[in-house]
């Protein structure tokens, strides 16, 4: 399949990347069919040389059949040859690595749940019970707690009691 796509160029810390149309098996700064424009990202964005573009061989190569990548259809955007793709939504970006694992393990658990099948009953429906459970147990863990807290203040009772009784019996020696 062919790919309108950026292939690096350039030395360390300066990047500059040429749009090129090269088959989707090649390396990505290997061989290539043709080269069709220039990218350089450390240019300002309101600079005309940031991107250049030959727009009769885009329109071309499109008509033969190359997909353009995500970020060539972004640039192609800018300079309006074409459409703007949509923003993708990443809301996973925000969240860090190691919690991404939880996450992802507790979406799959409620898309099956959620799917329904051909009868339109939900799958795993003891598993909707069993999700509910620990939630329910929470709250008597929480109580546990608290309730040896309490306990501890009536057994200090009796042995505040214990040691006024016990003057009182030397009180009688004496």
């Amino acid at each position: 399949m062919l790919r309108i796509r950026l292939s690096m160029g350039g030395v360390r810390k300066r990047p500059i990347y040429k749009i090129v149309i090269a088959d989707s098996r090649y390396p990505r700064d290997g061989k290539f069919i043709e080269k069709i424009g220039s990218y350089n990202p450390l240019l300002p964005k309101e600079k005309k040389e940031r991107i250049k573009v030959e727009v009769e061989r885009v329109k071309y190569w499109m008509s033969k059949g190359a997909q353009p990548t995500m970020r060539v259809s972004r640039l192609l955007g800018e300079v309006q040859i074409m459409p703007m793709p949509k923003p993708g939504n990443n809301p996973q970006k925000a969240i860090p690595k190691k919690d991404r694992k939880k996450n992802e393990g507790d979406k799959k658990e409620e898309t099956k749940k959620d799917a329904p099948t051909a009868d339109g009953k939900k799958l795993n429906q003891k598993a909707d019970v069993q999700k509910k459970d620990p939630q329910k147990e929470q709250p008597k863990a929480e109580a546990k707690k608290e309730e040896p807290k309490k306990e501890e203040p009536k057994k200090e009772q009796p042995k505040a009691e214990a040691k006024k009784e016990e003057p009182k019996k030397d009180e009688k020696k004496s």
